[in-house]
């Protein structure tokens, strides 16, 4: 664990994991200049370049080396307990992997909230999660001291977007939306073709919807706003709710019609603000397919007409759809990510 200490930074100052005031990390020009000149020089030589993917979620972190879904070669999975023991694991294993020599990037699809402006000095750190311990972690700057390779960074919805465009049920599109319900709501996507960005990054589960009727007592569980479209609609609102998991309710409780409503007035509002050419929604709680049909009804429903698009108006089932990496788009997308990195390098 020693030297893992090193990559890691907080925020404001406060003390690292290893016992010390620290300033944020700023690749040298050498180490830039010097990772063109081996990703050139591998190109050269003909090796095939591989990639480093990372899934970092708030309860387990998923690894992998490979180039695409049909081509991985290692896989690894640790849960998520502090952050030097996780990061550290997380480093142990594509050490491994780059002893092979022809490692070119790595990847993070990262839970969050993460700080993704690339001129921030903070870049690359996991901000005001409600995850313990995690506040103020540099995952950036561990991997990049630590691996001494480029490291792409994005959300973990942002990166699975990326490989569902890649490799999944987005492809072709330019702009679509990714939203997973799951123990946490989560958003992201692509608009003309590019990753949505901007004063930070989306947070489409902590947007706020009507109550629907009936549902007026219950409190709601996000930490930070309660009865947000999180609070209201994710798996653990499912069972603070109904004293059940989601995955125990029968097919026709009537927890999945209010479900069904609380996501069909978020897609209302997030179809009139982007305009997506697809949704694609994942996640534990969207495991129950019946959920889609319901979906798609209320979402006609609430525009009454209003978006005259066929994929809408005619409850097409090319518009709401499943994920087509199902579990493995998150690592998928950090491969996708340190693809993208090695192409801007």
């Amino acid at each position: 664990m020693t030297g893992v200490g090193r990559g890691l930074r907080v925020t404001d100052r406060r003390t690292s994991l290893c016992g010390a005031d620290v300033v944020p990390y700023a690749p040298s020009l050498y180490n830039v200049r010097y990772q063109h000149r081996r990703i050139a020089g591998m190109v050269a030589s003909g090796e095939k370049l591989l990639y480093g993917g990372i899934e970092a979620g708030g309860t387990k972190f998923v690894c992998a080396v490979g180039t695409s879904p049909d081509d991985l070669r290692a896989e690894a999975r640790f849960p998520t307990t502090t952050p030097a023991e996780t990061l550290g694991r997380v480093i142990g294993f594509f050490r491994e992997q780059a002893g092979q020599g022809r490692l070119a990037a790595v990847g993070v699809s990262c839970f969050g909230p993460v700080d993704l402006d690339a001129g921030s000095p903070t870049y690359g750190y996991i901000t005001s999660t409600p995850k313990r311990g995690w506040e103020g972690t540099d995952v950036v700057g561990a991997m990049r001291r630590a691996l001494g390779l480029p490291v792409g960074f994005d959300t973990d919805t942002n990166g699975a977007a990326l490989a569902e465009h890649r490799w999944g049920a987005a492809r072709g599109l330019d702009s679509f939306i990714y939203l997973t319900v799951g123990t946490g709501i989560g958003g992201g996507g692509l608009v003309n073709g590019r990753l949505l960005h901007g004063l930070t990054h989306p947070e489409m589960g902590h947007i706020r919807v009507p109550r629907v009727p009936g549902d007026e007592s219950f409190a709601g569980v996000c930490p930070f706003h309660c009865d947000c479209l999180e609070g209201l609609a994710s798996g653990p609102a499912i069972e603070a709710r109904w004293r059940a998991r989601a995955e125990n309710l029968p097919p026709d409780h009537p927890a999945w019609e209010m479900e069904a409503r609380y996501l069909g007035l978020a897609l209302n509002d997030l179809v009139c603000a982007l305009s997506p050419l697809r949704i694609v929604m994942g996640g534990g709680v969207m495991g129950n397919r019946r959920l889609f049909p319901m979906v798609r009804e209320h979402l006609r429903g609430l525009l009454n007409d209003y978006v005259r698009a066929r994929e809408i108006t005619e409850l097409r089932a090319d518009y709401i759809v499943p994920p087509e990496l199902g579990e493995r788009a998150g690592v998928l997308g950090g491969i996708a990510l340190a693809q993208d990195a090695v192409a801007s390098a």
